[in-house]
């Protein structure tokens, strides 16, 4: 891009710095630009008007998980063993609504355990979810977060609720099967496999303030696996779920097993953008690099809701939003003729990508 006209001017600066240039102006200032980058993307969905779709019960979900990032045969600062058992990072995000807004993003050492210093995120987390909408917020977690202190953050504060993935640490399996098939809905979905579905109230405490969590508990009994071999001893699979709503046990499980989406997210940072391996070996700089690329990625994404939806959108099945790979290769991947005239550039597009001629006069003119 070193001799392009108008990528300097499209950007709006008087002159394209080398590669070596830029990654110095980028370690220089990582620490300084990161935080500022990462407030941007809120106001970015609020200033752009981005369309946050709530579930069908009426909560704005928000997911949060963290994700490894494979950085192995490098040496690069923060780059540790992640537990998918190679070296890189692992970074947590949180995704808002049904499109799958990113509203925050922290980068991290591969070692570090989800749960540290997880509380202080999840408080900024929920602040900035709250300033895009006034609907209740769902916040959906795995059981790497299964803590007292996480469930006690999300009790205090008004219009939210959880799911929280319940870790069964060192339980007893039989005396829990036992409790199911006394307590709960048991159903036989097929010879040789009982599933017993119950909940009930827990009070716990946390830096002396009490309050009451719900567990959802899916105890799974099976003496015949699905080949139709018969069992020696009974396989005994037990989940639970911690949360604050009091909806059928059946809603509860249904609900958090939409939390799997946001693995599609996760893997639209590592692929459709190729941000796998970071290009620095400067943690801080990769940190800068990961906060811009969130920024990128709500761009995107609201780039697919001007054109990929709606009756403008190509033919094709119906959806809430569309991947980030889907939103390059059919709006950024555009052939265009550049014409200089009058001391100008200008860009010449196709009359017949009439979602493309949109999303353009609207990002050009709002």
């Amino acid at each position: 891009m070193k001799d392009d006209r108008y990528f300097q001017q499209s950007l709006g600066i008087k002159a394209v710095p080398s590669p070596e240039t830029l990654r110095q102006r980028l370690d220089e200032t990582a620490t300084v630009f990161q935080p500022l980058v990462s407030s941007t993307y809120t106001e970015f969905i609020r200033n752009a008007k981005g369309k946050v779709t709530p579930l069908a019960m009426g909560h704005v979900a928000v997911d949060m998980d963290v994700f490894c990032m494979d950085n192995s045969g490098t040496k690069k600062e923060g780059s540790k063993h992640t537990y998918h058992g190679y070296d890189g990072y692992a970074p947590i995000a949180a995704y808002m609504g049904e499109e799958g807004w990113c509203v925050n993003l922290e980068f991290r050492e591969g070692s570090q355990h989800s749960q540290n210093n997880f509380i202080p995120f999840l408080e900024e987390t929920i602040s900035r979810a709250r300033s895009l909408t006034k609907k209740p917020l769902l916040f959906r977690l795995d059981s790497a977060h299964d803590a007292i202190e996480t469930r006690a953050t999300l009790y205090s504060p008004k219009k939210v609720d959880y799911i929280l993935k319940w870790n069964p640490r060192k339980q007893d399996l039989p005396a829990w099967l036992a409790r199911g098939l006394q307590e709960g809905q048991v159903s036989e979905p097929r010879r040789g496999k009982r599933v017993a579905v119950f909940s009930f109230n827990q009070l716990q405490e946390h830096e002396g303030k009490k309050f009451s969590s719900r567990l959802v508990v899916r105890v799974i009994e099976r003496t015949i696996d699905k080949r139709g071999q018969l069992l020696l001893v009974p396989d005994i699979e037990l989940e639970g779920w911690w949360t604050s709503l009091y909806l059928p046990e059946k809603e509860i499980i249904r609900l958090y097993q939409d939390h799997g989406t946001s693995e599609q997210f996760h893997s639209e940072f590592k692929t459709d953008m190729d941000l796998e391996r970071l290009p620095s070996g400067k943690f801080a700089t990769n940190s800068l690099i990961m906060s811009i690329a969130g920024l990128a990625y709500n761009i995107l994404r609201f780039i697919g809701q001007l054109g990929l939806l709606g009756d403008r959108s190509p033919a094709r099945h119906s959806a809430k939003r569309r991947r980030t790979r889907t939103v390059i290769q059919e709006l950024m991947y555009r052939a265009a003729r550049l014409i200089e005239t009058g001391r100008k550039l200008k860009l010449r597009f196709s009359r017949h990508c009439c979602a493309f001629q949109g999303v353009y006069n609207w990002l050009a003119f709002g």
